[in-house]
């Protein structure tokens, strides 16, 4: 079985390399890259990996938010180019974790034939003061037991898919079909640890450079998609957002208040699975 992770970044410098080494590490085969633009170096660390043959890269100059789009062209190139049995498509702040199996090669290789597509869930991990960047592994160990978007909504599970010439990924990678028909997903037995807030400069142009690109796709707005970001984009230009971004930093006194109640969960797998590398 060969395993293709498809990765849509737009300056995502603090993470992208953590992200591919991970799940290069955890049953990965190969990787599709698209950069969106990115100026912060984050191209440049993508063609590092390309020039090793891990990775395709695909430079999309488009400023809008056609995610969609090329996602379903990643996803579709897996098949037809690289060869792939099962694809997870994933950003640069997910990463997928097998429950059970050692990877994630197996974890799919244990789902049912008939699996055309499986889901899973996400944990929004809490923002730390202490994080400046790339060191969020070591400071971000406590998660949201139920995680929720930026607008309180019940946070929405991803799905991976089989390879299919035909694929279509819907906005968000929240759906996978073909034909104009979704799959019916089956319960991956694989969970996704989420780090969306690391530091607020890293919050705020991601917000900033999405909201935007949000506003230029009215056909995405008309169909249902992204009330979250542009709830987000509205408080950054309304010069809320660094407040509601430092109202997520939680003190120690209200960390060990919710872990205590189930509300928080302290998760330091990645943590560990990263100093286990390091050894």
């Amino acid at each position: 079985m060969k395993l293709v992770m498809t990765l849509l970044v737009r300056d995502e410098i603090d993470i992208v390399a953590a992200n591919i080494d991970y799940h290069l590490a955890r049953g990965v085969d190969f990787v599709i890259a698209t950069d969106n633009l990115s100026t912060d170096g984050t191209r440049e660390v993508l063609e590092q990996y390309r020039a090793r043959g891990l990775l395709h890269l695909i430079l999309e100059p488009e400023d809008n938010y056609a995610q969609h789009r090329w996602v379903t062209r990643m996803a579709r190139l897996a098949c037809t180019e690289f060869g792939a049995d099962w694809v997870i498509n994933s950003d640069a702040d997910e990463f997928w974790w097998p429950d059970a199996a050692p990877d994630l090669r197996q974890a799919l290789q244990a789902l049912p034939a008939a699996a055309a597509a499986a889901s899973a869930p996400r944990h929004n991990f809490v923002p730390c003061p202490a994080t400046t960047g790339a060191d969020f592994i070591a400071t971000m160990t406590i998660r949201h037991a139920r995680s929720t978007n930026a607008i309180g909504a019940p946070l929405p599970p991803k799905v991976c898919h089989r390879a299919y010439p035909d694929i279509e990924v819907a906005q968000g990678n929240h759906f996978a079909g073909r034909c104009g028909r979704l799959f019916d997903a089956v319960a991956a037995p694989i969970g996704i640890l989420h780090f969306p807030l690391r530091t607020y400069r890293q919050f705020a142009n991601k917000i900033a450079l999405g909201g935007a690109a949000y506003a230029r796709s009215p056909e995405l707005v008309r169909e249902g998609f992204g009330d979250a970001w542009r709830a987000m984009y509205a408080q950054l230009k309304r010069g809320e957002l660094e407040r509601y971004y430092h109202e997520q930093e939680l003190g120690e006194a209200e960390i060990a208040k919710r872990l205590a109640d189930g509300s928080l969960v302290r998760d330091e797998r990645l943590k560990d699975f990263f100093l286990r590398g390091a050894a």
